[in-house]
Parts: C-alpha cells; structure tokens; sequence
C-alpha cells in the first residue's frame, strides 16, 4: 500500500473519529399514513376559504356599480363557502374514519387519556417549554401531550361546531324539511334563532383563525428549536429527530 494513502477518517477529513463518534444521530420514524397527510393539507385549503368567505359573507364588500342583474359576486361567494364545506364536512368524517382504521397516531386528534395523570404532566411540561420556561422539550413521536389536546378542543371539537351551527343556517336557505333543516335545524331556537346562530358561527370562525395561527407557530417553532421535524413530516410522513 502506498504509504500516503489517507489511512483512516482523521486522515481523510481532518475530523477526529470520536468527534464524529459523539455527533447528534438523526433517527427517523414513520408516524402519519398518506390519508393524514392528504385530509392535512386538503383541509387547510378548505379552512383558508371557509374563513375568507365567511368573512365577507359576514362584512360584505361594497356595492358594485351597474344593474344588480349583472353581478353575481355575492352568489360566487357564497357557492365557495358551501363547497368548501361539504369538503371539510367529508374530509372531517373520513379523517374520523381513519382515526379507526390507521395507525395509533391517527387516533391521537380525536381521543384523549384525560384519566391519565402522567398525560397531564406532559401538558404542563411541553406548556412551559412553550413558555421558555424549560430550555428543551421532550421528544414524542406523534402529537406532543399539549398539541393533542389542542387538536382535540381547538380543532376537533370546534370543528364539529362550525359544521352544525353551519349546516344549520345552510339549512335555513334550503327551506324547511331539507335533510339540512332536519338534521341541525333544532339549533336555531337553541342558539337564539337564525341571528344567534349567525353570530355563535361568525364567533367560532374567528376561534378557528386563532387555532391556526398559533398552530402554524407552534409547528415552525418546534421544527427549529425542539431538535425534531414538524412541517415536513405532513409532507413525507416520517419524523426525524436530530438527536
């Protein structure tokens, strides 16, 4: 062998072995099945334009100029915001569908161990690391403890909400004795008649944008300061932590 040949990885790279030996391992793991990811992202889009329409369904834009005849704006707007609730309507069934046929994790949004007093202090654990009160959080391979329960109250149940309240009031256009009005029609007197249920809907709208933001924070967040993938785990499935 000629003797100048790098004999080992010291020699190669200039790095000590155990340097290399000590470095952070990265581990992935797969967690979220293709049907999670895609209700995921088809759903956001949903939700965007639930929001935005429901909005100026609530404040409407200003009066458009010439012959009410030759404007449809207000009907386009509302056609967007009935589509894309049936598409949240039966993205959310199929994603409770799948919370009983895929994996543990699918299971995490809709269910939680609230008998569990170690699930409790995980809460409080991740809640003051979102604080900066702890300096690392702890690794999970699904949903942290606090993200699960978020999932569970501010979007999961909340969603249920959005969904009656909002078939209730569609229900209202289809005229009495539609499956819309038979099924949520109850509401109306039950929330204050169709004014009530306007405003408890408007309300639950703004709770949802709240929702997102703060979990749009908490994944970017976590991605860069929790040491494990957040955002691109939606989009390959896999979480990896990075030591």
């Amino acid at each position: 062998m000629n003797p100048s040949t790098p004999q080992n990885l010291a020699d190669i790279t200039g790095i000590d072995e155990r340097t290399v030996a000590n470095a952070p391992q990265v581990r992935s793991v797969y967690v979220y099945e293709a049907p999670v990811r895609v209700w995921h992202w088809i759903n956001a889009l949903a939700i965007t334009v639930l929001c935005v329409t429901g909005y100026l369904i609530g404040s409407p834009l200003p009066s458009v100029s010439g012959e009410a005849s030759d404007h449809f704006l207000m009907g386009y707007i509302r056609f967007a915001h009935f589509a894309a609730g049936y598409v949240f309507a039966i993205g959310l069934a199929g994603r409770v569908y799948w919370a009983f046929v895929g994996n543990h994790h699918a299971r995490e949004m809709v269910t939680l161990p609230v008998l569990r007093l170690a699930y409790w202090r995980e809460v409080w654990a991740m809640f003051t690391w979102y604080l900066f009160l702890r300096p690392r959080p702890n690794q999970y391979v699904g949903h942290n403890p606090l993200a699960r329960l978020m999932m569970f109250v501010g979007y999961f149940l909340l969603s249920l909400f959005m969904l009656a309240t909002g078939f209730a009031l569609y229900g209202e256009g289809l005229q009495a004795g539609s499956w819309a009005d038979r099924m949520f029609g109850w509401l109306i007197p039950l929330l204050g008649q169709s004014q009530g249920v306007h405003t408890w809907h408007h309300l639950g709208m703004w709770a949802m944008v709240i929702f997102v933001i703060a979990h749009i924070y908490a994944a970017v967040r976590e991605d860069i300061m929790g040491r494990q993938s957040i955002v691109s785990t939606m989009v390959s499935g896999y979480r990896t932590f990075k030591d």
